[in-house]
């Protein structure tokens, strides 16, 4: 065999080793296999996800992922963690994607693959009844102190957008900062309109300042090397977007509180 000819069936094999390779490490085939669709989330957060009052997980997220396994022809096992562990167990293995109200920011995006958006939210600023507050800009003065999730992209809007305020954050999720406001711990905070217009109506001293800080697209989360996944994924958000079946459970749990009556 010439020099040439080796050259061509060495870069044969590797590439054929390459292609094994990726095979055994396609995620959507362990999936399958394993009959089960194993999904982070963090019930801490009506109506995105949370445990309803018949202890049952629940809320957007879960119920799209549920959806997701039912089509599938999987079970589905939710494995719950606090806000910052989200990223790590999926990196670890231990789950094959997050479910939560995820913004695909630069900094995620390149730990991680997202999919289409699977819906958008709207960020804004919540005060005190009582307060002088009128619009989110108002929150941005030195001295008040401003709420929001921990590690979350409200966190980032506060950075950005109301640079004077002191931010604090809250490891319990929305509803934790929710009543950091409510008890007077906090000055404002900055959460998105769905979450806002749930402890609304638990909060009956707080109030919805004017205006929308910005708006972001939310996503699930795969591995960096579950191209299988995040592409089936993607072409879901298409299936059920075409079919109006996601435009369903995005109003039934975050443009309306109609949830509420079944759930709380």
């Amino acid at each position: 065999m010439g020099i040439l000819n080796k050259l061509f069936a060495t870069a044969a094999m590797a590439i054929g080793l390459a292609s094994a390779s990726l095979a055994q490490a396609d995620e959507m085939d362990d999936i399958l296999k394993r009959g089960e669709l194993i999904v982070a989330v963090q019930t801490q957060g009506a109506p995105v996800s949370f445990i309803d009052k018949n202890g049952k997980q629940t809320g957007l997220a879960v119920e799209l992922a549920r959806m997701m396994a039912e089509d599938l022809g999987v079970k589905i096992t939710f494995q719950d963690y606090d806000w910052k562990g989200l990223i790590p167990a999926l990196l670890s293995g231990k789950v094959d994607m997050i479910a939560a109200d995820m913004t695909p920011t630069p900094q995620r995006a390149s730990q991680l693959l997202f999919s289409r958006p699977m819906f958008y939210e709207e960020t804004v600023g919540v005060a005190l009844k009582d307060s002088p507050y009128t619009k989110w800009e108002d929150l941005n003065k030195s001295g008040l102190s401003l709420g929001s999730t921990q590690a979350s992209s409200y966190s980032d809007a506060i950075k950005k957008y109301l640079p004077d305020a002191t931010l604090k954050e809250f490891s319990g999720g929305t509803a934790a900062v929710a009543q950091a406001l409510s008890a007077g711990r906090l000055d404002g905070l900055v959460s998105d309109l769905g979450n806002v217009s749930n402890f609304l109506n638990d909060f009956d001293n707080l109030k919805l300042l004017d205006g929308i800080v910005v708006k972001n697209p939310l996503s699930f989360a795969v591995r960096p090397d579950a191209f299988h996944l995040k592409m089936w994924l993607d072409n879901y958000v298409e299936l059920t977007t075409s079919d109006k079946r996601l435009e369903t459970l995005v109003n039934y749990w975050w443009n309306t509180t109609e949830w509420e009556k079944d759930h709380k």
